[in-house]
């Protein structure tokens, strides 16, 4: 058994990949689900697509290398976080779609929250803002809105989940109720400090604490999977959300190591060690990972929409026909043109938390095309990551040195990561492995398992890939900034 199978289940698709006894990539499968939006500013997705693209994938990824149940050790699991799920404890049917972390329907709940003078305590137990993006509004707005909700749930015949809840539930036959710190710690009901849920947070949103699920490390025995699933049953021993197994996949087990991915949204993590730093500048406090019951606390700054403006321009306005021509059309923008896109198609995430702002262009002529806009749109990644950059320094420390590390599908490209060397004014690293998610649930699987090394021999083997230095002076780096905020004032004036 020497082989370690990773689900990834992202908010467009699902993966499934092997590694191998060296923690090296032997195959993998994907495949894309259904988007559903109901209303403007509501993401869903059906529960069921994201079960059988799993079980799908993982079956496929199996098939095609050739590789049986028997040897693979374990399975870890990463899956986009927030994104909430609520079904019945006997039938395992969700009772609603799932409610994906992009949606914002619940602004009004966490406005009224708001005014009544929670959000301070809320912050203080859980790091977090009050904002749609977590998953408490959401599971109350499903326990609000789904006839007879309540009442099952006060019966404890509803259970609660984040997607990776939802999942161990299904491949272990529902014999396993359980999260780990990492997804625990993104849903607003969660104590990050005491390490367990907050009555206190659950009362406040009418939530019966039955539905919760049981919180892990994220190395531990989550249970097992069903024999007729995958041919036999097979450990799950390694579980965490996205950003976190990236950051774990990226080796960030130092304090000031960060690292950034560039995916739908960015994400960027900055490891604050053993003490939860509380954010001066509207970031999010939250548990890196937790290994051996101790937990790693980090700032976080979350940008929305990173690569979806990518995929904006494909679908949205037809200028390109695959995410890769932006890198070939942004070096051809003209100079002479400053075309910004602030791309606030979902709201503003950190530092502004602005839900309810909306995306726009500034700068246009008639001369402005393809290019430019393909320019404005990669670029926008490297000045919202700079607002990240800019609070998460002050918070930490000011001049104290952090080694960003970057990941994620955006990061392939050449262009668009010397740019963000250029708009932070900093080394920006890639490494070798690509997969650094998966590789993060992966490692935190092997490593229970027994095959994969500690993590201090584990971060011994990052390997860099390129690194890229600033190429702008610090001037023209500045002057762009500054248009950038300016930008971004008058998106949330309006």
């Amino acid at each position: 058994m020497s082989n370690i199978l990773a689900i990834d289940q992202g908010t467009t698709s699902t993966r499934a990949i092997l590694f191998d006894a060296q923690m090296q990539v032997v195959g993998s499968a994907q495949q894309e689900f259904t988007q559903h939006f109901p209303q403007a500013g509501w993401v869903e997705h059906d529960p069921e697509d994201l079960w059988n693209t799993t079980v799908e994938t993982c079956r496929q990824v199996m098939a095609e290398n050739e590789i049986t149940a028997s040897q693979i050790a374990g399975i870890g699991i990463t899956n986009q976080r927030e994104t909430t799920v609520v079904w019945d404890r006997e039938t395992g049917k969700p009772i609603h779609n799932a409610i994906v972390w992009q949606d914002r329907r619940t602004t009004g709940i966490c406005e009224d929250l708001r005014d009544a003078g929670h959000e301070a305590s809320i912050s203080h137990q859980t790091g977090l803002l009050l904002d749609p993006y977590f998953s408490g509004t959401k599971l109350k707005w499903i326990l609000d809105s789904v006839p007879g909700s309540r009442e099952r749930a006060a019966n404890g015949m509803l259970l609660f989940g984040t997607v990776d809840s939802f999942l161990i539930w299904r491949l272990s036959g529902g014999t396993s109720h359980v999260t780990d710190a990492t997804n625990a710690a993104r849903t607003l009901m969660y104590d990050i400090r005491e390490g367990q849920w907050s009555a206190e947070i659950c009362d406040l949103l009418d939530v019966p604490m039955a539905m919760l699920p049981e919180v892990k490390d994220c190395a531990a025995d989550f249970g097992t999977t069903r024999a007729d699933i995958l041919g036999k049953e097979i450990a799950i021993l390694g579980v965490a959300g996205d950003q976190h197994a990236a950051t774990i996949g990226q080796a960030c087990f130092q304090p000031g190591m960060m690292k950034s991915t560039y995916g739908t949204g960015c994400f960027a993590l900055l490891n604050t060690g053993e003490t939860p730093v509380v954010s001066k500048n509207r970031m999010l406090t939250t548990i890196a990972y937790q290994l051996n019951g101790k937990p790693t606390y980090a700032l976080e700054g979350s940008i929305f929409i990173a690569g979806a403006a990518v995929q904006w321009l494909r679908d949205g306005l037809g200028v390109i026909e695959n995410a890769a021509q932006t890198g070939d059309l942004a070096p051809q923008a003209d100079p002479g043109q400053d075309v910004l896109l602030v791309p606030a198609f979902t709201g503003l995430g950190a530092p502004y938390w602005q839900p309810e702002c909306r995306g726009a262009v500034f700068g246009l002529t008639r001369n402005s095309g393809p290019a430019e806009v393909a320019r404005a749109a990669l670029q926008s990644v490297g000045y919202q990551t700079r607002d990240l950059w800019e609070a998460m320094r002050a918070d930490w420390g000011g001049d104290t040195h952090v080694t960003l590390r970057v990941d994620g599908g955006m990061s392939a490209s050449n262009w668009t990561m010397q740019s963000l060397s250029d708009l932070l004014g900093a080394a920006v690293d890639r490494p070798v492995m690509q997969e650094t998610t998966a590789l993060g649930a992966a490692w935190l699987a092997g490593m229970w398992a027994g095959i994969y090394p500690d993590q201090d021999g584990f971060a011994e083997t990052w390997a860099l890939d390129r690194q890229f230095t600033p190429q702008l002076d610090t001037a023209p780096r500045e002057a762009a900034y500054a248009r950038w905020q300016r930008a971004v004032q008058a998106v949330i004036g309006v």
